[in-house]
């Protein structure tokens, strides 16, 4: 019932900048909490960071300062802001959704089908 299309994902430059999206459809009453997950070749997928309805946020150490999570309620939208990337940051982006759906009286977890970042020069 809840879909989450991610994008902006592509290739950058060392330094360059991305905006990564994520919107949500369905029958959406909230967004409890959203995250942004990473997964690189022959490696673990691993949380980037997270946002919960009160805007308690996470980064994970390495990119703290660089990437920046956000939400707009209004749009069921949570972007990331990626700055000063590195080729490290390299991967597939994934979104992940806790929704509060119509009719439904507990939430479900959702995942978007993921969007590529490649950062070389």
């Amino acid at each position: 019932q809840v879909q989450l299309v991610e994008s902006g994902g592509g290739l950058v430059q060392p330094g360059g900048s991305l905006r990564l999206s994520c919107a949500a459809s369905g029958s959406i009453l909230s967004i409890n909490f959203a995250a942004w997950y990473r997964q690189a070749p022959g490696k673990q997928r691993e949380l980037v960071a997270h946002i919960t309805s009160t805007s308690t946020i996470y980064y994970r150490d390495s990119v703290k300062g660089r990437f920046t999570i956000s939400r707009d309620n209004a749009k069921n939208t949570v972007y990331l802001q990626m700055n000063s990337l590195k080729p490290e940051d390299t991967a597939f982006y994934y979104c992940n959704a806790h929704v509060q759906e119509v009719g439904r009286g507990v939430q479900y977890s959702y995942w978007g089908q993921g969007t590529q970042v490649t950062v070389s020069s």
